[in-house]
Parts: structure tokens; C-alpha cells; sequence
């Protein structure tokens, strides 16, 4: 168990460090693709403003979440605070859809009246932009991805790299063609990318909080593989869930047979729950087998049958 909060809160280190990285990285951009959205008049270029903007408060709520994830349990919080990141990365998740929104309407407006826009200013910028967001992105991605706080932040990152690369692609059109309809139409895309984006960062922290099965973890099988253990009669209220990303827990009771050592089948059950499935954190309840002629309550689940989380 101490090993494994410990690495936790290595890894925790490691992903702040990152996100201060693209943090630097990020404010520089904004700061850039503000003046020039306003002296070129590009949407496009304003967008990605916007979405640069998204990246600089979704790094900051990434590290208020990992810096209050990292503070020591207490009595009345017995796990701490550790889904204050995945508090941080559900507001992500909603900001990526409420900036998408704002944009799509900015860009309806400007398809029927398109205003004058510099290509070559917004050829230039998203050309910075691009570079910026790839050093990001790539700061970022060399980090644990297990983690859904420091992955919230990537995804912001890697959206804003495609708008950047829209935003070029804008640029070079207005230049070429003079086409003005296409600074809106790549701001239609850039939209679209991030709500893409965003998908993840919905769906992973509700069902964390929902208390789901994590990803990858098949309960039914869990249970099966309990109930094959040697002693292992049946298994009642099995549970399994996610304290945050990469903190799996499971609880159960699991029925023995009648004289068996129950230390010794907890023992062996934990260790086949750690090789087999990763699950470090497990609180097992062990009783004793009534014997042919008793009843077994609640609602067991044998070998082979049916599980839940």
C-alpha cells in the first residue's frame, strides 16, 4: 500500500513539472495570438485565441487539482482529496464544450458578411501558434497518460495544435484566394476538434464519480478468478471502482469453506488480485462456510456466474 501511494505521488511530481512546462509555453502564445486576432481581424486567428486561453485555465485547474490531489488524508477524508483532479478535469471537459459554442456562433455571423482579414499576418501567427502548440504537446505527452488530470490538459493541447494548423490553412487561402468565408469555415473546424476533444473528458470523470468499473477491469471475470481460489466458496458484494485515475479499489467478502485458514486465503486472493488484475487497494471481508444443510445470504456470486461494480 505504501508503494503504491508513493508512486502515485511520484508520478503526480512528474505531471506537474509538465504542466508548468506548456503553462510558460501556453502564456506566450496567448499573448501573441491576442494582438494579432486584433490586428488582422481574423476570427480564426481569434479562436485560437480563445482555445489558447482554454489551454492556459485548463493548466491551471490541472495543477490547483494535482496540488489539492497531493494534500495528506484526514479523518474526515479518509482518501483525501484525490478526486479534486478529477473534479479539475470534469471543468475541463465543460469548457471545451462552452468555448466550441462561442466560436460557432462567431463563425455563423461572419459566413454571411465576412469581413476583410490580413492572410499574410494570420498565415504568420498560426505558423508560431503551431510550433508553440507542438512543444506543448509534446512536453505534455512524454507524461503518464494514465493520469485523466495531466490527459485533460494534453487534449486542450493537442486541439489547439490542429486549430493552429486551421488557422495556417485559413491564412494561406484568404492569401491566395481572397476567399474570406474560409476564416469562418476553419473556425467551424476548430470547434468541431475541440468538442472531439472533450469527449473523454465528460465521460471518464463521471464515471469515476459515478463509481464505475475502471476501464479495462471485467468484474464478472474478477469474480470468477475469486472464486477459483483454493477455499473460495462464493463471493458476495464485490465492488470495484476508482479512487481517481490509476487508484483502482476493489471491496468484496468471500465465503470460505468450513476450518479453512481465512488469513491464508486473503493472502492469496490479494496476490492473485494484484498479479492478475493490478489492484493494489482491496478490502476483503473473509467468513466461514455454513456447512451442506446452511444458507448463505445475500445474493453470492459463484464461479462463473454474474458480477457487479
Amino acid at each position: 500500500m505504501a508503494h503504491h501511494h508513493h508512486a502515485l505521488e511520484a508520478r503526480r511530481a512528474r505531471n506537474r513539472g509538465r504542466m508548468w512546462i506548456a503553462l510558460a509555453i501556453n502564456a506566450a502564445m496567448l499573448v501573441a495570438a491576442i494582438a494579432g486576432g486584433l490586428l488582422t481581424g481574423s476570427l480564426a486567428l481569434l479562436a485560437d485565441a480563445g482555445h489558447v486561453l482554454s489551454d492556459v485555465a485548463a493548466i491551471a485547474v490541472g495543477l490547483f487539482a494535482a496540488s489539492l490531489a497531493a494534500r495528506q488524508p484526514t479523518p474526515a477524508r479518509t482518501f483525501g482529496y484525490q478526486r479534486g483532479e478529477i473534479l479539475g478535469a470534469l471543468v475541463n471537459g465543460v469548457a471545451l464544450v462552452v468555448i466550441s459554442i462561442l466560436i460557432v456562433i462567431g463563425a455563423i455571423t461572419r459566413l454571411s458578411d465576412p469581413p476583410e482579414v490580413a492572410g499574410g499576418g494570420v498565415l504568420a501567427l498560426g505558423v508560431v501558434g503551431l510550433a508553440g502548440n507542438v512543444a506543448a504537446t509534446w512536453v505534455l505527452a512524454s507524461g503518464e497518460r494514465s493520469d485523466i488530470n495531466l490527459e485533460s490538459v494534453l487534449r486542450h493541447s493537442a486541439a489547439d495544435a490542429l486549430g493552429s494548423l486551421g488557422v495556417i490553412v485559413a491564412g494561406a487561402l484568404v492569401l491566395t484566394t481572397g476567399w474570406y468565408q474560409a476564416d469562418a469555415i476553419v473556425s467551424l473546424g476548430i470547434a468541431a476538434l475541440i468538442v472531439g476533444g472533450s469527449w473523454r473528458l465528460l465521460k471518464e470523470p463521471i464515471d469515476v464519480l459515478m463509481e464505475a468499473a475502471p476501464a479495462g477491469i471485467d468484474v464478472n471475470e474478477v469474480g470468477r478468478a475469486m472464486c477459483a481460489a483454493p477455499e473460495v466458496v462464493e463471493i458476495h458484494d464485490l465492488h470495484v471502482w476508482s479512487v481517481t485515475s490509476g487508484f483502482p479499489a476493489l471491496s468484496a467478502h468471500l465465503v470460505v469453506t468450513p476450518g479453512a485458514d481465512r488469513d491464508r486465503v486473503r493472502s492469496r486472493v490479494e496476490e492473485l488480485l494484484r498479479e492478475q488484475f493490478e489492484l493494489g487497494h482491496t478490502t476483503l471481508q473473509v467468513v466461514e462456510g455454513r456447512d451442506e444443510t446452511g444458507l448463505i445470504a445475500l445474493e453470492p456470486i459463484k464461479e462463473g456466474g454474474e458480477g457487479g461494480s
